[in-house]
């Protein structure tokens, strides 16, 4: 019996610890690579999301459909991590685009009274240059590099915070073993089960009991984690783009109401 439950565990650990390297050919992932139609649900997901934040912050439906936004990122990003020429230049990239959208996020979310104070509230991007940063150093085994990510990004104050690391360890190691993943995924969004504030108006009341709106991100699970096949090419920087323009469509209406 001993034998029997320790296999199991051994196994799982395994698959944690010592990912197989990469392939040389065939797809790196046995997870969804369609990342186009990801990031287009993402986006799609993510404007919903700062539409409610920034007109409607008291309507849940907007939040709750928003929550699929950033684990999707997570993983698209993953995925462009084990096949990019070169992590320098995608790290460059998010850098840029994250500097370039932190005031339209500050506008979008605060009066314009309000700007320096909310100077260090830092965007998404920021948050997914620390977690590709971070397990990029996991990748080439630089584990200072991975401890000096996630103390950063864990000790200020970046959206989602160590979220991403925590996912994209996920995605990462259980690249070749998607049901590991898809459970691993889904048991770190259990906690919001009992963490929900009844006083909070996003959250999912069902009965007396009050569910934490982040759990609705659980739903992502089966776009990651089962491969689609849609076809869709669009340019990269679309995406890039979108972050700060919708960001400053936002801004722009919310302060000229």
């Amino acid at each position: 019996m001993t034998n029997t439950i320790a296999a199991p565990r051994s196994r799982v650990w395994s698959i944690l610890t010592t990912p197989p390297a990469l392939p040389q050919e065939g797809p790196r992932l046995k997870t969804n690579l369609d990342t186009v139609l990801l990031k287009l649900i993402a986006i799609v997901s993510m404007l919903i999301d700062h539409i409610g934040g920034a007109f409607f912050p008291e309507i849940g439906i907007f939040r709750w459909a928003g929550r699929l936004a950033f684990p999707i990122f997570c993983y698209c990003l993953t995925v462009g991590l084990l096949y990019t020429r070169s992590v320098k230049k995608y790290l460059l990239r998010l850098g840029i685009f994250a500097l370039v959208s932190q005031p339209f996020y500050i506008l979008a979310f605060h009066p314009v009274s309000a700007f320096w104070e909310n100077l260090t509230n830092w965007n998404i991007f920021f948050t997914l240059f620390l977690s590709l940063l971070a397990i990029a150093g996991l990748k080439e085994r630089k584990w200072w590099l991975f401890a000096l990510a996630l103390f950063a990004v864990s000790w200020w104050n970046f959206d989602y915070s160590g979220t991403g690391i925590q996912l994209m360890l996920i995605f990462y190691l259980c690249r070749n073993h998607p049901k590991v993943g898809a459970a691993l995924y889904c048991l770190s969004y259990l906690p919001a089960l009992w963490t929900g504030w009844p006083e909070d108006p996003l959250c999912l009341m069902v009965g007396g009991w009050s569910v934490d709106w982040s759990i609705f991100a659980i739903l992502a699970a089966p776009l990651i984690f089962l491969p689609l096949r849609s076809r869709l090419k669009i340019n990269r920087w679309f995406f890039y783009g979108f972050y700060p323009a919708h960001l400053a469509l936002i801004a722009l209406v919310r302060n000229l109401k």
